[in-house]
């Protein structure tokens, strides 16, 4: 599950009740079943963007890509650490973050962060499923589905229930840039698409769609595959 940073720190503060949230369905769906290991990617959210605020205006110029990034990467590992420490009990005791190794964690809960400029939390939750042979990501976001076009900006914006790789793509384009809200990033995006590996984005605020798309129920998201 690549968790988006917008759901632990969307703005000033941390969002304890999305945390309280998915902890309580992590438990229940272990519960149900003992032999499910959960993959849990913690993104950068707000956090980053506070610390690349406050570098812009002490320096008063714009920080390079590489600063930026390393910002990013470092704001998911806070996020990550605290993800360790509420499933401490269940979870692997070191946050990956490093993705040359293949640790074979084997605990109910596994964490990871980010690794390195370049490379986002989606790209390094499709690393993990490559190592570990999992052939799907649940994308959970703080938008309910992908749009043709961004619905924000656009009014005629219209959500998309299934898209290929190769449609989705020509929607985020091929560049990847620190802290851009695409649904997926382009870079995560290609990788996914050489190693056959579907994604479902997801409302991380409704945690009832969630249960209805792992009971293979009716759900509101998107496939990307």
């Amino acid at each position: 599950m690549s968790i988006g940073g917008s759901l632990i720190v969307p703005g000033e503060g941390i969002d304890t009740q999305f945390l309280i949230n998915l902890n309580d369905f992590i438990r229940k769906q272990l519960a149900k079943n003992n032999n499910r290991q959960f993959f849990l990617v913690a993104g950068g959210g707000q956090a980053a963007r506070h610390y690349r605020d406050a570098g812009e205006k002490v320096l008063k110029h714009r920080l390079t890509i590489e600063d930026l990034d390393w910002l990013g990467v470092h704001a998911t590992r806070l996020n990550a650490q605290l993800l360790r420490t509420i499933f401490r009990d269940i979870a692997h005791p070191y946050v990956i973050k490093h993705y040359e190794i293949i640790r074979k964690a084997t605990e109910p809960v596994v964490i990871a962060a980010g690794w390195k400029p370049g490379w986002s939390t989606d790209f390094d939750a499709v690393l993990l499923c490559d190592d570990y042979d999992v052939t799907e990501v649940i994308n959970l976001s703080n938008i309910e589905k992908v749009f043709d076009k961004d619905p924000y900006k656009h009014k005629d914006a219209k959500p998309i229930d299934k898209i290929s790789w190769r449609k989705f793509r020509k929607l985020i384009g091929d560049k990847w840039n620190p802290g851009m809200h695409a649904p997926f990033d382009p870079v995560a995006a290609k990788k996914a698409e050489e190693l056959g590996i579907k994604v479902t984005v997801l409302s991380g605020h409704n945690f009832a769609n969630l249960e209805n798309y792992f009971n293979g129920k009716k759900f509101v998201g998107t496939v990307i595959e």
